[in-house]
């Protein structure tokens, strides 16, 4: 049986909202769980034997281009098999927190989970981004068009051309009206993004676990396997 891949990106533990979320969603999912907690078990930037063992045969590998490749399988296999994917990759400075790309640049290996042109295991696939952000990036916002997170991996995971998985974004905004006095007064919105935020994640994990058929073998609760911690 497939399960849903959960990726965590958040340095803030318990009180990242990016993780709250993506924590209703699993409680509302139906199957088999894999976590890979990136804060707790960050892996290493893509480096020079990283890239070169992808074209270079096994037999004539550097121990270093070995450890590397090694590292790109498991991520790999581990993406391919799953059903479907839950992504808690909150905003920092207008992008993607740096565990979370050192985590694509190693998935992302043409001919296994990128097709450029060609039709690739995953296409199709859901993939739920839950992404909090401190202030507010919708239209008529003074951050409006400074997300580079959201469309960069709709981008990356969507593409055709690329991983073509079927990406859902799920925002919540204002995290910083609880905690930064300059935005108390935006405190009735990030409370209505929020509620609306872990009902987006419900409503999801209802609908992807129901298109999919998926069904723990005791009709209970989903197992969880860690393959392995503000506001966002």
């Amino acid at each position: 049986m497939s399960y849903l891949l959960r990726i965590d990106a958040s340095a803030s533990g318990a009180s990242s909202i990016s993780r709250q979320v993506a924590d209703s969603f699993t409680a509302a999912w139906t199957g088999d769980i894999v976590r890979r907690d990136l804060a707790l078990d960050p892996v290493d930037h893509l480096g020079a034997p990283g890239i070169t063992a992808r074209t270079t045969p096994a037999d004539e590998r550097t121990p270093e281009q070995k450890a590397a490749a090694l590292l790109q399988d498991e991520l790999v296999e581990e993406f391919l098999g799953a059903g479907a994917y839950l992504f808690a990759v909150p905003l920092y400075n207008y992008s993607m927190p740096s565990v979370f790309k050192a985590w694509l640049d190693h998935t992302m290996v043409v001919g296994r989970t990128i097709g450029l042109g060609d039709a690739v295991r995953t296409a199709g696939r859901p993939a739920v981004v839950v992404s909090a952000r401190g202030g507010g990036y919708g239209p008529g916002s003074p951050q409006h068009g400074k997300d580079f997170l959201v469309p960069t991996l709709e981008t990356v995971l969507g593409d055709p051309n690329l991983m073509s998985l079927d990406v859902r974004a799920i925002t919540p905004e204002l995290t910083y009206a609880p905690i930064m006095e300059p935005l108390r007064h935006l405190l009735p919105q990030h409370h209505a993004s929020l509620e609306d935020a872990h009902k987006q994640a419900r409503r999801q994990a209802e609908e992807i676990s129901r298109t999919l058929g998926v069904r723990t073998e005791t009709g209970g609760s989903a197992g969880t396997a860690d393959a392995a911690l503000g506001r966002r």
